[in-house]
C-alpha cells in the first residue's frame, strides 16, 4: 500500500483504477511516403472511425437533448465523406506522395479557409467545422484518444493540470476524481470537480510514477489522501467513509423544496455555476433556484475558431428554455490569463492576470463582443436572462459595453428578431479598483456579482494558480472581506441586489459572515446547494451579526 498527500480541493470519496490523462500531440510530422496505396488506407480506416465516432456522439446529443444538439455530429459525418474533401486528401497522397496527416491538416487549412471567405454565413459557420473533422481524423492517425481517456471503465484521472481547454474536452462519464500534480483550489479542474459532484486532489507533485498506471487506487477529496493498492482496513474504512457521505447527502435530499430562509427571516437566493448547456442538469437535481454564474467562454474553448452567431444562440437558448423561467446570469466572454484560445491569436504578456482579458479584449475587439451580444439578447425571448460583464475596472467601460448592447437590441429591432426587454445587465466585481468605486459603479447597472477567486488575488497580490503561494491565497483575509461589505452595501443604497458567484460562496464557514453583511445571493457549484440551504436555514442572523460585523471591522483582527 502506498500513501500520498495531496490537497482536497472537492470532497467525497471515490475508487478505481488510476489513468493518466492523453495529452494531444501538436506537432504534426510531414514526410514522404513509399506505399501510397497503404498511406491511402490509412486514411480511409482513420475517417471510417472518425465517421463511427461522429455517429456515437450524435446518438449521445440526442438522447440527452434531442435532434437539434445531434445535428453537429452529424454535419461532421458528412462533411468526413465530403467528395470534394476526400479528392482532395486523395490526391494529395497517391499523386504528391505526402503523408496522411500532413495532407489532412492541410487540406483542412484549405477547405476552411475557402469557407470563411464565402459571403453566406452559413457557410462560414462551415469552416470551423471542417477544421474539426480535420482535427478529430488526425487524431486517430496519430493514436490521439478523443477526450484524453481511453478506457472501457471509470476512472480517477491524474494528470500535472489541465487547461480549460483539455477540460471542455473531457468525457465526463469516465472519470471518477481527479489527482493533479499541480494547480490550486480555484483552478479549473477544482471547478470542474465541484461542478462534476466528485473528489479531486491537487499538489501531489511528483509522488505520482508512470507504474502506477491502472493500479487500484482510493482519493478522499475532503483530506487530500491517495491511497494506491489498499489493504483491506483501509479499504473498509474508507468504503465506509463513503457510504456515510452518501447517507448525509441522501439527509440533504430532505432540504429540496424548502426555502433558503435563516432562523429570524432572512432570505437569500442559492444560484448555481455552471460551464456548458449539459451542465443544467445538475442545477435541477440539486434545486437550484438559478444559475448566478455561466461561464460563456467554454463555448470558445470547445471550438476551433469563432463561434458563429446562431452556435451561441442555440446554447444559450438551451440553458434558457432548460431551466423554465428561472433566472439564468450569463456572463460574457472571460478569456486571457489562464483561458487562453489559439485562434484569438492574443499576444504573449509578461502579466497575462494584469493584461488583455475579458470586457478588456470585448471592447478591443467590438465585432467579437457584438456577435456574442446579439446571441444572448436572441436567445432572451426564451427564458429569464441576465448578462454580467467581468473584469470591471471602470465606469466607462461599463459605459461602453452598455452602449454596445443598446445597439444590437436597435439592430434586432429593425430586423423583426424578437427579444425581452427586461435583461437586466450587471458586473462582477473581481478588482478592488471596481470594489472602491461600487457606489459609482451601482448607479449604472442592476445587480452586482462578486468573483472571490479574482477578487482575492488582485487584493492580496497572490496568483490563484500558483500552489506553491497556498498559504498567502487567503480569501478569508480581512480585506477581502471588508470589500465585499463595501460592495453589497453600496449596491443596497441604490436599491441593486449583490450576490457572490466566485468560490468563497460556498465556504459555510462564512455564510453566518455573508448574510450578516447583507449579500443577497450565492452561487456555488451545484452539489453545494443543499448544504448550503442547511447552513442558511440552522442561523439565526440577527443572533450573530452584531459581533460578526464588530469583528470584521476591528483593528484586533490577527492572521
Amino acid at each position: 500500500m502506498i500513501s500520498i498527500q495531496g490537497k482536497g480541493v472537492s470532497t467525497g470519496v471515490a475508487a478505481g483504477p488510476l489513468y493518466f490523462y492523453q495529452r494531444v500531440k501538436s506537432t504534426i510530422r510531414r514526410f514522404e511516403v513509399t506505399d501510397r496505396e497503404a498511406e491511402w488506407a490509412r486514411f480511409k480506416a482513420a475517417q471510417a472511425k472518425a465517421i463511427d465516432q461522429l455517429g456515437e456522439l450524435a446518438e449521445k446529443a440526442r438522447a440527452e437533448a434531442g435532434d437539434e444538439a445531434a445535428l453537429l455530429f452529424e454535419t461532421h459525418q458528412m462533411m468526413c465523406e465530403d467528395l470534394d474533401y476526400e479528392e482532395a486528401i486523395e490526391a494529395g497522397i497517391k499523386e504528391e506522395g505526402r503523408n496522411a496527416e500532413a495532407v489532412v491538416t492541410d487540406t483542412g487549412a484549405q477547405f476552411a479557409e475557402m469557407f470563411a471567405a464565402m459571403d453566406d454565413s452559413y457557410m462560414q459557420a462551415r469552416a470551423a467545422d471542417v477544421k474539426d473533422v480535420s482535427g478529430r481524423i488526425v487524431g486517430i492517425l496519430l493514436g490521439v484518444v478523443q477526450g484524453g481517456i481511453d478506457s472501457e471503465v471509470p476512472v480517477i484521472l491524474a494528470a500535472d493540470d489541465l487547461a480549460p481547454s483539455e477540460t471542455v474536452q473531457l468525457d465526463k462519464s469516465k472519470i471518477l476524481g481527479f489527482i493533479t500534480e499541480g494547480g490550486s483550489g480555484s483552478s479549473h479542474t477544482a471547478i470542474l470537480a465541484r461542478t462534476m459532484g466528485i473528489p479531486a486532489i491537487i499538489g501531489i507533485g511528483d509522488q505520482l510514477k508512470a507504474e502506477f498506471e491502472g493500479r487500484d487506487v482510493i482519493v478522499d477529496g475532503g483530506t487530500g489522501n491517495v491511497v494506491i493498492d489498499p489493504d483491506e482496513p483501509t479499504r473498509d474504512r474508507l468504503m465506509a467513509k463513503r457510504a456515510e457521505l452518501i447517507k448525509r447527502q441522501e439527509l440533504l435530499n430532505q432540504l429540496k423544496g424548502l426555502p433558503n430562509v435563516s432562523k429570524d427571516g432572512q432570505q437569500v437566493r442559492i444560484y448555481c455555476n455552471i460551464g456548458n448547456p449539459e451542465d443544467v442538469h445538475s442545477v435541477l437535481a440539486n434545486d437550484g433556484g438559478g444559475i448566478g454564474l455561466f461561464r460563456s467562454e467554454f463555448l470558445y474553448l470547445n471550438c476551433d475558431d469563432y463561434p458563429s452567431e446562431d452556435y451561441q444562440f442555440e446554447a444559450y437558448k438551451k440553458v434558457l428554455a432548460d431551466m423554465e423561467g428561472k433566472e439564468v446570469v450569463i456572463r460574457t466572454l472571460d478569456i486571457g490569463a489562464d483561458k487562453m484560445i489559439e485562434y484569438f491569436k492574443l499576444p504573449k504578456e509578461e502579466n497575462p492576470a494584469l493584461g488583455n482579458r475579458a470586457l478588456r479584449i470585448c471592447l478591443n475587439r467590438p465585432e467579437i463582443f457584438k456577435t456574442q451580444l446579439r446571441a444572448l439578447y436572441r436567445a432572451s425571448a426564451y427564458g429569464r436572462l441576465s448578462i454580467m460583464f467581468p473584469m470591471v475596472t471602470s465606469v466607462w467601460e461599463v459605459k461602453e459595453a452598455k452602449k454596445m448592447c443598446e445597439l444590437v437590441k436597435k439592430e434586432l429591432k429593425a430586423e423583426g428578431i424578437p427579444y425581452s426587454d427586461e435583461v437586466d445587465v450587471g458586473i462582477m466585481i473581481e478588482t478592488p479598483a471596481a470594489a472602491i468605486i461600487s457606489d459609482r459603479l451601482a448607479k449604472i447597472v442592476d445587480f452586482f456579482s462578486i468573483g472571490t477567486n479574482d477578487l482575492t488575488q488582485y487584493t492580496l497580490a497572490c496568483d490563484r494558480q500558483n500552489n506553491d503561494l497556498g498559504r498567502f491565497f487567503n480569501a478569508h483575509h480581512p480585506a477581502v472581506l471588508r470589500l465585499i461589505k463595501m460592495v453589497a452595501a453600496n449596491a443596497h443604497k441604490e436599491g441593486i441586489w449583490c450576490g457572490i458567484c466566485g468560490e468563497l460562496g460556498a465556504d459555510l464557514e462564512l455564510t453566518e459572515t455573508f448574510l450578516s453583511i447583507g449579500v443577497d445571493e450565492l452561487s456555488v457549484s451545484p452539489r453545494a446547494v443543499l448544504p448550503l440551504r442547511q447552513k442558511v436555514r440552522e442561523t439565526n442572523v440577527a443572533a450573530v451579526k452584531p459581533k460578526l460585523v464588530a469583528d470584521l471591522m476591528s483593528d484586533e483582527v490577527t492572521l
